[in-house]
């Protein structure tokens, strides 16, 4: 590296002592290495309570003007980066300021803390902008940047912005003047900021005498002493004589002048990346951007002894800056809300009416107290204790008014997580989950050393979500309640896009990388990217992109919540978002409630409201018939598409292993196949004891209490917690601080920092280090995704419950999860495929006796064939008009409101439906009904589609009679139905080829289970799927789909390399392989790939 007048510029010199290797190492953060090639120390932990003081700077220094990645696409470092490079520069002091917005500075906050930097809070606002700045290669409009003096500062500023963006619209707030100067109440600093300043803009356009103009005006708005001239030198060729102007200027006024290096990434090595993001900001090519970008990249953190030669010719400006900063700094925990109010009756507190609503539900629930529920009582009592405690009695009085009202509603919900832990949640209804009766670990859930409420996740039919949320807004209101954020990072493809159109390469090519991308971001070598390309991307991983809503997170405080972040508009029309994601809300201190839209929970519904209409059947979803033979027979035969959780291929393939029988077996089941316990090798020994295969033994005696219950095999986070309890002497708060760690965004390093506390405990317990690193190495296992028990056993009654359904009631299960798509794994075609395989009548779209959605009509005998058939008579399913092409909801409620029809002029005339869609139902057989045919329909759509409403009849060409036209055959119509509505009732393409298939020696799927194994055959379907987990080592997995069933196809790494073209582009594929069978799940090997051509509208659901 080269140094110039004190500071570093990016650059290789082969004459350097530090090799080329070393030398990328110091393009990782985190790495030892400072951004100029000289090793560091290694990073200090983030921890404030184990890292040592640091030593002062040679010369101090505050950096006021600081642009993290949350000025989306104008900031290249997050903010662990920016503070990492700080502590490198010797900084003391360093303020995040981003445009519009509050988005990073929780994570800001954490970083700087553990750190030991004085932290500073400010926002550049954009005054005004017209219309939103996407696409624009020089953003419009004027700054003003703005830092807080104090938490108060802050509220003012946050609650400002708040109200700016949601007086604008997304991406253009807008800022009124007045308000602005009114707002601070001497708590904000005003700098004059960067070019685009009022200030020095002035500058730029009228000269001194408009600088002095504008910089009176900025006095007059906030006052002498909160306004300070900003000096910044990013050596453009103007800079040194801007910032002397700018330094008369301010001796003239009478302000005070600071300097700042107006940081837009953190080190020099960054620049290149800068330039990319305001590539893709602008949408255009660094080539065409050319103009508009610095000549010189001086944007990022300096330290104190280069601004104090920088600054040389500026007397003071140095220790006016770092005493600035000094006086700004606070923390961000002053900012700390509490809950909204809770409707208590009078005469009570929380804590006193939290218990009598408990014991209300408890009785309900367990019984009056007494010898046989004693257990139960103490649990809830100590529950009870630890709550009161810790001062969350009015968190749960909010959530149980929350599922109270869903109950009223007759809205199907549950509480899931580890609230399922908790005797308290299941008195009150929250949850299902008895946790007496099942030994659940309570200090899963919540425990003395807990510093924010605990999390209770509540499923809703996702049909009806929008009401529990808009109950939140009228009951607390909009301006004391608001949805969670969900901060959309760069992902492999979308960031390959932005990095070769900033680099000029056309867009065919980046989507023909694109497309053969891996589904975690992997690039095959033959594909052909660019270093440099890849290089970049790497970079661009994981920076932040954008905001989108989050899932279902709400929260809820006692004050305005602008006052503690902004608010601002969503993309959809009429949502409002936070700016902070869910764990910025909870670094903040805002309690988060998790309202989360399940598409089973609406299948379910719809499936039992269908049970109590046809078939005089009332059941609820805890009171489906438990220990249903059939339904564990059906199970264990992976007979499952269309069930909750056990449908997808891997869940298939364990299924006929592990043979569920009981409950607590599909708990297992739901739990087995995670990347957790498959990277902690859990899933093979557990499988091989359940089949008696292998002995039940514990590496250690104190392993047999947490692990007893799973055959010595752990399966759940809750068991590492017991286990870290039992054998490492850990508290309970301790192995709460390891759950928290094992569902953290970095949770292996913050398991690591765990490591002496638990090797120490488990040695003093007497156990083997073998035993102890192995037990160290399950948890870093674990830390990905990991289930928590809880979780299995609330998933497990939704399993249970749809299992039941689809074996007992399979054409009401078929007709709800068809209604309440998209969901699971599987498309409408193959759900329809196997409720036909099941013996269900499939009946197409017709005009006058479709609703707008699926219906089921009269009973009638079941086809006989399928193992797992139902008894007796089903009723018939009746495909509804909504799915047919270019119809849409509206039309399709329309026509179906309007039935019967006499004929189609009728139609016409009353319904008015698109030509379009008159074409598309002609095509899926839809005006059978008058008698016409597919071919007549749609000829006569032609002569009837301008007849309009309000015409007489017989005025119009609707009794011409069609020619006589040839009826489609048979696979004339599968590819009509499927082109029309996406589903065939009656056929499946591919046995439209059966005859050709059979000719190539092709075995049918539903005849695998008689091949013998190691046996080879070709097998040809429709491809559902296409699946590589990051645990298969380089495996994908291929589901084929034929009219008699699945094959799930094993591609072995070298298979999928030599034949990737075929496998990713092919809709249907010919598999040549080796039968492969293991506990009754039969796989095929695959050797060879070749492209089967056959239609189906349905895509393959690849990689997810």
């Amino acid at each position: 590296m080269r140094a110039r007048e004190g500071w570093f510029i990016v650059g290789w010199d082969s004459r350097s002592d530090v090799p080329w290797s070393e030398f990328e190492r110091a393009l990782t953060w985190g790495s030892g290495w400072r951004s100029d090639g000289a090793k560091l120390p290694p990073r200090p932990k983030l921890d404030p309570q184990t890292t040592s003081p640091r030593l002062p700077p040679a010369v101090p220094w505050a950096e006021l003007h600081c642009h993290s990645a949350y000025s989306f696409l104008d900031g290249a470092s997050d903010p662990e980066a920016l503070v990492a490079e700080a502590v490198a520069q010797g900084i003391g002091t360093l303020a995040i300021t981003d445009h519009d917005g509050m988005y990073g500075v929780v994570e800001f906050a954490a970083a700087a803390r553990a750190a030991g930097i004085r932290t500073v809070f400010g926002a550049e606002l954009s005054l005004e902008l017209t219309q939103r700045q996407n696409g624009v290669p020089d953003p419009e409009g004027r700054h003003l940047l703005v830092l807080a003096r104090d938490a108060d500062g802050y509220r003012r500023l946050s609650a400002t912005i708040s109200a700016a963006q949601l007086r604008g619209s997304k991406g253009r707030p807008v800022y009124d003047l007045d308000e602005l100067a009114g707002a601070p109440n001497g708590r904000w600093v005003i700098l004059t900021g960067c070019r685009k300043g009022l200030v020095p803009a002035a500058l730029a356009a009228g000269g001194p005498a408009a600088a002095k103009r504008e910089l009176d005006r900025l006095v007059e708005m906030f006052g002498q002493e909160n306004v300070n001239v900003e000096l910044i030198d990013h050596d453009q060729p103007l800079d040194d004589d801007r910032n002397d102007a700018l330094f008369k200027v301010a001796g003239e006024v009478g302000v005070g002048v600071v300097a700042s290096n107006n940081v837009h990434y953190a080190a020099p090595r960054d620049r290149r990346l800068a330039q990319v993001l305001a590539s893709a900001r602008a949408t255009t090519s660094l080539a065409r951007l050319n103009g508009w970008l610095p000549a010189a990249g001086g944007a990022f953190i300096r330290s104190g002894e280069e601004m104090q030669a920088r600054l040389a010719r500026y007397p003071g400006v140095l220790e006016a800056t770092v005493a600035l900063g000094e006086s700004c700094g606070f923390d961000l925990a002053l900012i700390q809300p509490e809950l909204p109010d809770r409707e208590v009756p009078s005469g009570h507190t929380d804590a006193s009416w939290l218990r009598h609503q408990v014991a209300v539900g408890a009785a309900a629930r367990y019984g009056p107290p007494g010898p046989a529920t004693e257990r139960a009582y103490a649990q809830i009592e100590h529950e009870l204790d630890v709550i009161e405690r810790l001062n969350f009695c009015g968190y749960f009085l909010i959530v149980h008014e929350l599922t109270e009202f869903c109950r009223r509603e007759g809205i199907l919900c549950q509480g899931r997580g580890s609230a399922a832990n908790s005797a308290v949640c299941y008195a009150l209804g929250i949850t299902a989950v008895d946790p007496v009766e099942h030994g659940l670990l309570f200090e899963r859930f919540l425990t003395d050393a807990r510093t924010g409420p605990p999390d209770i996740d509540i499923d809703i039919e996702n049909a009806r979500r929008e009401e529990v949320i808009q109950h939140v807004y009228a009951k607390y209101t909009r301006e004391y309640a608001a949805q969670v954020a969900n901060v959309n990072t760069y992902r492999p493809k979308l960031a390959l896009r932005d990095v070769a159109r900033a680099l000029g390469y056309s867009p065919g090519a980046v989507d023909g990388w694109t497309k053969h991308l891996g589904p975690h971001g992997d690039v095959p070598g033959d594909v052909g990217i660019p270093d440099k390309v890849t290089h970049l991307v790497e970079q661009l991983l994981r920076l932040p992109r954008h905001l989108s809503i989050h899932s279902g997170g709400m929260v809820m405080c006692d004050r305005p919540i602008g006052e503690v972040v902004p608010v601002e508009w969503a993309t959809m029309p009429g949502r409002s978002v936070l700016q902070w994601d869910k764990e910025s809300c909870a670094g903040a201190g805002l309690v988060k409630f998790d309202l989360l839209g399940l598409g089973m929970l609406s299948a379910l519904r719809e499936s039992f409201d269908l049970l109590r209409e046809h078939h005089d059947v009332d059941v609820e979803l805890h009171t489906v018939p438990g220990g249903d033979r059939a339904v564990y027979d059906m199970i264990c035969d992976a007979d499952t598409i269309g069930t909750f959780q056990i449908e997808s291929r891997a869940q298939m393939a364990t299924l006929p292993r592990l043979r569920p029988r009981t409950f607590y077996d599909l708990v297992v089941e739901i739990a087995l196949i995670r990347p957790g316990p498959i990277q902690g090798g859990s899933v093979h020994p557990y499988l091989r004891r359940r089949t008696d295969r292998e002995p039940i033994t514990y590496p250690h005696p104190s392993f047999e209490k947490a692990l007893a219950r799973t055959l010595g095999v752990p399966l759940f986070q809750e068991q590492m917690m017991q286990l870290a309890m039992d054998c490492a002497g850990f508290s309970p708060a301790e192995a709460d601080q390891l759950r928290q760690a094992m569902g953290a965004k970095r949770s292996e390093e913050r398991i690591a920092a765990l490591r002496d506390r638990l090797m120490s405990g488990l040695a003093a317990h007497g156990i083997p280090d073998a035993v102890a690193e192995d037990l160290y190495g399950k948890l870093f296992g674990f830390a990905s995704y990991g289930f928590p028990e809880s979780h299995a056993y609330s998933f497990a009654y939704l399993v249970y419950a749809s299992a039941w359904l689809k074996r007992h009631y399979p054409a009401v299960f078929t007709v709800a999860l068809l209604n309440n798509q998209p969901m699971g794994f599987y498309s409408p075609q193959t759900l329809v495929d196997d409720a036909r395989r099941h013996g269900v009548t499939i009946r197409g779209v017709d005009n006058n006796a479709s609703a707008a959605k699926a219906t089921l009509e009269e009973h009638v005998p079941v086809r006989p064939g399928h193992p797992h058939a139902p008894d007796g008579e089903q009723p018939a399913i009746r495909l509804g008009l909504a799915g047919v092409r270019h119809l849409g909801g509206d039309v399709a409620e329309r026509i179906a409101a309007g039935r019967p029809y006499t004929d189609l002029a009728d139609l016409v005339r009353r319904a008015e439906v698109p030509q379009r869609a008159l074409e598309a139902l002609a095509t899926a057989g839809a005006f059978d009904c008058f008698g016409l045919d597919r071919r007549a329909a749609l000829w006569k759509v032609g002569a009837v589609a301008r007849i309009r409403p309000g015409q007489l009849p017989g005025t119009t060409p609707s009794d011409v009679t069609p020619p006589a036209l040839p009826e489609m055959t048979a696979v004339e119509q599968t590819f009509a139905d499927l082109w029309a509505t996406g589903v065939s009732p009656d056929s499946h393409p591919v046995q439209h080829i059966r005859g050709h298939l059979t000719a190539a020696g092709a075995t049918r799927a539903g005849e695998l289970h008689s091949v013998r194994a190691g046996q080879r055959v070709r097998v040809g379907g429709l491809v559902t799927h296409r699946q590589r987990p990051p645990t298969a080592g380089g495996v994908t997995f291929i589901n084929l789909e034929d009219e008699t069933g699945m094959v799930n196809v094993i591609c072995p790494a070298e298979t999928w390399q030599a034949q990737r073209r075929v496998a990713l582009d092919s809709n249907a594929l010919l598999v040549d392989g080796i039968v492969e069978r293991s506990d009754g799940a039969t796989n095929l090997i695959a050797g060879r790939l070749s492209p089967l051509r056959v239609s189906s509208a349905a895509r393959s659901r690849d990689f997810r």
